[in-house]
């Protein structure tokens, strides 16, 4: 088997990625996990007094005695992976090779063994997702009263603040938390049910035992420390995966979301917020000049493609035929460990984003300047309909005025609303001329912005603080 970059390697093998998410995919971790379940089993069946102490004892000893090159040569022979790491398992053991796999399909291994894989990378994606909030929060909690011109429709609309701004992005993480963490609490496994569901080979193997079917699943079940679906075919219920997928898609939109916003207020038309960029980083192989926003475009381009597994997922459920079709194997190999690891590499770039946000407060005050006057026409509008003038009539004045300052704006120069409106008789009539110039700044109309922002960051910080004390649990 060659894995030297003189042949293919999937970008995630090296590219993509945190360490820990890599290991926790990696072939070695699941043949670990597999021995996992055996050893797990077997344990199970010494209680029924199928298995010895001393054979459960040795195959404990060996559990950690991986030989990936061994099973890989038998593989060629037998053509069936698991069968083949029973093999080299067995050889490693010669007092309870024998019993390895006793009464189990295959899947009774497998689908309990990726469900714990599944949980622990689900953690993983806690802790990051948790990081994440953390560095937004410093943000929120910097700029929270902080305006600046929000935007509608990518055109100029009312003023918010840059804290507020970020805190809805906040709100979207938080329930992305709850989320993972809902759906890490969630995850099954098949339990002990044979090869089509029914288990059975462990009712036959149990006949005359003091231990039933059902309470062997237990044993082994909390072993692994894992619950069990009451029912299921060859395989644990495909439907659980797409649930997975979706919710991972879930808290990839997100960052898409924050990502692309961020690309959107860096362009020179913003110009408001740019992402990290190092001293010796090379924008373009050509223009010398650029700062491209690469780091929240990549975030994009590998969101983008959890965005579409889903439907991969759902195929695999929805295919299933009766008790199993072998049809979702080999894309269940490639789905759902690229997912957890392009989305682990997008929560680690979202975090370097994040942490070193650039924020140029004085483009924003120069955006806040050039239209923040028209988003001050709404209080021009309220006061002077509070003081009796007629609503229509006010806002068709406005909107005259506005459209001729926004042609001298879009010639590049200074906003002349204030003196438009303070020459209009049907505004100053109710409105004296020395009134407007305080109604049209931007900064005073932010409403309830800078308050929301704050109320958001102090439960973040919360959660944010429930993780940094638990710590990175060992999952390895």
């Amino acid at each position: 088997m060659e894995t030297g970059f003189d042949s293919y390697l999937s970008p995630f093998s090296w590219r993509y990625g945190s360490i820990g998410m890599r290991a926790l995919f990696s072939e070695h971790k699941t043949r670990l996990l597999w021995r996992k379940c055996w050893v797990a089993l077997a344990k199970a069946e010494s209680k029924a007094g199928l298995v010895s102490k001393e054979e459960v004892a040795e195959l404990e000893k060996n559990a950690g005695n991986i030989d990936i090159a061994k099973a890989l040569q038998i593989e060629k022979e037998i053509r069936h992976d698991l069968m083949a790491e029973v093999k080299v398992y067995a050889s490693q053991c010669p007092k309870a090779g024998g019993k390895i796999h006793l009464g189990a399909t295959s899947m009774d291994v497998e689908d309990n063994a990726e469900a714990m894989r599944q949980k622990q990378a689900l953690f993983l994606i806690e802790q990051q997702l948790a990081a994440v909030i953390s560095s937004l929060n410093q943000k929120i909690i910097q700029y929270s009263s902080t305006p600046c011109m929000a935007f509608t429709h990518l055109q100029p609309a009312e003023p918010t603040t840059i804290g507020y701004r970020f805190a809805n992005w906040q709100q979207d993480l938080l329930e992305d938390l709850e989320q993972v963490k809902w759906m890490r609490a969630s995850i099954k496994g098949k339990g002990l049910k044979g090869a089509v569901g029914t288990g059975a080979s462990y009712a036959k193997l149990l006949e005359g035992a003091k231990v039933t079917p059902e309470q062997l699943e237990q044993e082994f079940m909390k072993e692994l420390e894992l619950t069990a679906f009451d029912a299921a075919t060859q395989t644990l219920p495909r439907k659980q995966e797409y649930t997975l997928s979706v919710v991972l898609a879930t808290v990839a939109q997100t960052l898409h979301k924050i990502a692309f916003d961020i690309r959107v207020l860096q362009s020179p038309a913003f110009g408001e917020l740019s992402e990290p960029f190092g001293e010796k980083q090379v924008g373009s192989s050509a223009m010398p000049f650029k700062r491209n926003p690469i780091t929240c475009e990549r975030i994009c381009s590998l969101t983008r493609l959890v965005s579409n597994y889903p439907k991969t997922a759902w195929d695999n459920a929805a295919n299933s035929l009766l008790e199993r079709t072998l049809d979702d194997s080999a894309n269940r190999r490639i789905w759902i460990p690229e997912m957890f690891l392009a989305l682990d590499e997008s929560l680690r770039l979202m975090d370097k984003v994040l942490s070193g946000l650039q924020v140029n407060l004085q483009q924003v005050e120069a955006n806040l300047e050039t239209y923040g006057p028209f988003a001050g026409t709404e209080a021009v509008l309220m006061t002077a309909a509070k003081r009796g003038g007629n609503r229509q009539e006010l806002h068709e004045a406005i909107r005259e005025s506005s459209m001729k300052a926004w042609l001298d704006v879009k010639a590049g120069k200074k906003n002349p609303l204030d003196e438009l409106l303070a020459k209009d008789r049907r505004i100053t009539d109710k409105v004296p001329a020395g009134e407007i110039p305080g109604l049209l700044d931007a900064k005073t109309h932010v409403g309830r912005a800078a308050a929301v922002a704050k109320k958001i960051a102090a439960g973040a910080e919360q959660a944010a603080k429930d993780y940094e004390k638990r710590g990175k649990q060992e999952i390895f």
